[in-house]
């Protein structure tokens, strides 16, 4: 017996859960739209325990209000979501965009970049730190501590809108996708929530409650773009590049890696010359 033939007989049945949740006339509410909200408002919340727990600063001397959180969560989900789409039609399908410019307010169709996401939101940030005279870098720290579970959230829900699969396997968990064609594929959607999700908010969890190192500015945030950047390389040769763009190079080469190695090199530089504040200086 070939070894294709093998592959359909390996695969896991595919979830039939609908990608809306309930639709009242023409208002359709999307598990990914709903992935975005929670995320946003789970980071928001996250954000401001961080900035409500004096153990976790030098000193206990708190870099912003939690007043300062409530108010900064509009200027997140604006940078989040122009940053995601503007990101996305530069990055991935500019031609077709082109032709059809009306598609790129189509956002329950999907079509978000995590790498335009944080771009929109690192641009929002510095603005209103700027703004309420808050140290940038702890801004970036708190934000990013809690970001991990949206990115989870939202790899989710693309394995529930069968979007994005992996690459052909005969992984005993391999997954047809309705739309992914007869064969077998990675369910790299879960290898990336996993990663992205709970893994890198353990991490940071760790970083910020145990190692205590929200008092050395952008090392916080530097873990965590260097950690989803890494994730992101690793999953990528296990998922299925975009149609339109193809391998880069090779058959390997993807479109998400090149995006994500600055961000990898970025990270690092952030945690290797990040330094604590001085306590005299909190004093």
């Amino acid at each position: 017996m070939s070894f294709p033939s093998l592959l359909p007989i390996a695969a896991l049945p595919f979830p039939e859960i609908d990608p809306v949740i309930v639709q009242i006339g023409p208002l359709a509410i999307h598990w990914y739209g709903l992935a975005y909200v929670v995320g946003i408002v789970f980071a928001w919340w996250y954000a401001k325990r961080l900035v409500s727990n004096p153990r976790l600063w030098p000193d206990g001397k708190l870099p912003m209000k939690p007043q300062d959180i409530d108010d900064f969560v509009v200027w997140a989900a604006v940078g989040v979501v122009l940053g995601g789409r503007i990101g996305y039609v530069l990055f991935y399908d500019f031609a077709r965009y082109l032709a059809n410019p009306g598609d790129i307010f189509a956002v329950w169709q999907g079509g978000m970049s995590f790498h335009g996401g944080i771009l929109g939101t690192t641009i929002a940030m510095l603005l209103f730190a700027r703004s309420r005279g808050i140290h940038p870098w702890s801004l970036f720290d708190v934000v990013a501590a809690g970001v991990p579970v949206g990115l989870g959230l939202g790899r989710l829900a693309n394995f529930i809108n069968s979007e994005l699969w992996g690459r052909v396997s005969d992984m005993p968990w391999a997954v047809v996708f309705p739309t992914g064609g007869s064969l077998p594929r990675h369910p790299s959607q879960l290898y990336e929530g996993l990663l992205e999700g709970v893994v890198l908010f353990l991490v940071l969890r760790l970083l910020t409650h145990s190692r205590l190192k929200l008092g050395t500015p952008r090392f916080v945030s530097g873990a965590f773009i260097c950690g989803y950047g890494l994730s992101r390389i690793f999953v990528e040769f296990f998922r299925e590049p975009d149609a339109q763009i193809g391998y880069l190079a090779g058959n390997w080469l993807t479109m998400g890696m090149v995006l994500s190695v600055p961000m990898v090199l970025i990270g690092i530089w952030a945690m290797t010359t990040a330094r604590p504040l001085a306590r005299s200086a909190q004093a």
